[in-house]
């Protein structure tokens, strides 16, 4: 085909702040994470699809196919839709201690926005 451009799992976007390697990325309605350490305003690469660990809301328990969304204001993922943009699913079922503070999630690559 000769308008294919990519696969499209990772893009090259504008970071909205600092980031760091393996940091979730929200840019408009595209989240992704992150693949290198980049400054604000400088490109990075984010892959938009694929099974990542990313930091998550202590003391909440996740069960396996649990909807997941980002809260962008905390960087982190969440069970809580409302405020929040949905990401994914949990691919496993999370403790929900005060020090269960990562969850598997497998990235959906869907645009997001803010869950009413």
């Amino acid at each position: 085909m000769k308008n294919f451009v990519e696969p499209g799992d990772t893009i090259v976007v504008a970071a909205p702040a600092n980031v760091n390697a393996g940091a979730g990325v929200l840019v408009g309605a595209i989240f992704g994470v992150a693949v290198t350490d980049a400054l604000n305003g400088e490109n990075v690469p984010i892959k938009t699809a694929g099974v990542f660990d990313l930091p998550k809301a202590a003391s909440q328990a996740w069960t396996q196919g649990a909807r997941v969304y980002w809260d962008n204001a905390g960087g982190e993922a969440t069970t809580v839709s409302t405020g929040n943009y949905p990401i994914g699913v949990a691919t496993e079922d999370v403790a929900g201690g005060a020090t269960d503070t990562i969850g598997r999630v497998r990235l959906d690559g869907i645009a997001t926005d803010v869950a009413a």
